[in-house]
């Protein structure tokens, strides 16, 4: 089967094939081959839930504290970069990455990056990571940041790590939900507070289903190839039918949280503009999925993601502006 990740034609998808143990790489190649691994465009997913705590904070307080929060962005970036790469690395290993899947980046199946590689940049990540959440303690002698941390942690590694794996046993979308809803919002709320607010948990709940949706949808395309390795995910666990079916219901639902937000004077008018930009995207990305369940074609729905990360950038962002809107 094509790889669709594949760079066809090109310098870089030859040197993968010939094997770079025998030439060096330019800077650009390696670069390119980081890059590729790293899955650049899932960021949004952590950026949007970090400035929505940030801006929940600056409201109560009154303080931006532009400082601790760039070093929480860090943080987390590198821990969702860590997630990324253990993800390709502990799939690879037990199987779930085969020549029939098209999950992760490909750039072990293609030769761009060795083992010893990964495991090496998960280790700085950790440690980095470590060394930031010490120096956050120590600033501000919030010992909550560690448990905070070791979440983090525990979420990036063992969502696809044996002998967890949490991702193998259909719970990586209630992981994400924890993680990166109530764990980057509220948890950054709390370190730029140093207190808990349950408007910061209220908004957690919809930004952590909105991440466990682009997951979702993404888990759809290998229904059939992420069962044939022995890989449960909630998708091929409730079979095609149910899968499309909870898919369609998903992002309604997210609406419905977030028009109560506003119904109870928690947020302003905006939200609803992201409401109305995502519209369109959810019934493209119905129509598609539904030809997909017709056809039988699970595979041609990897083309499709972006709407459903697009869906989340425009409700993530109108939701952190309804806070002044």
């Amino acid at each position: 089967m094509q790889n669709p990740h594949a760079y066809e034609g090109s310098r870089f998808s030859q040197a993968a094939t010939t094997g770079y143990g025998q030439k060096k790489r330019t800077f650009g190649e390696y670069f390119q081959a980081w890059w590729q691994a790293s899955r650049p465009a899932y960021y949004i997913a952590t950026l949007v839930p970090l400035i929505l705590g940030w801006m929940l904070a600056w409201e109560d307080t009154g303080v931006l504290k532009p400082g601790s929060f760039i070093l929480i962005l860090v943080a987390c970036f590198f821990l969702h970069l860590a997630a990324n790469l253990s993800n390709d690395l502990f799939d690879h290993l037990q199987g779930a990455d085969g020549e029939s899947n098209i999950g992760g980046s490909r750039a072990i199946q293609e030769g761009l990056l060795s083992l010893k590689s990964y495991a090496r940049a998960l280790f700085f990540l950790y440690a980095a990571t470590v060394a930031i959440a010490a120096f956050g303690i120590w600033y501000t002698g919030l010992w909550g940041i560690a448990l905070i941390i070791c979440f983090a942690i525990f979420a990036s590694l063992f969502y696809v790590a044996p002998p967890i794996k949490l991702g193998y046993r259909a719970m990586g979308e209630v992981l994400v939900f924890f993680s990166m809803g109530l764990g980057m919002v509220a948890g950054t709320y709390y370190t730029m507070t140093g207190g808990c607010s349950e408007r910061a948990l209220l908004f957690s709940m919809p930004v952590g289903l909105m991440v466990a949706g682009i997951m979702y949808f993404q888990s759809i395309p290998e229904i059939e190839t992420d069962k044939a390795a022995g890989k449960r995910t909630l998708a091929n666990s409730l079979g095609p039918r149910w899968s499309v079916d909870v898919f369609i219901a998903w992002w309604p639902l997210i609406w419905l949280m977030l028009s109560a937000l506003f119904a109870f004077g928690l947020c302003g008018w905006f939200v609803f503009v992201g409401i109305a930009v995502s519209i369109p995207l959810h019934l493209t990305a119905v129509r598609r999925a539904l030809a997909a369940r017709a056809a039988s074609d699970w595979l041609s729905l990897d083309a499709h993601g972006h709407l459903i990360r697009k869906m989340y950038m425009a409700n993530g962002l109108a939701l952190t502006v309804s806070l002044f809107v």
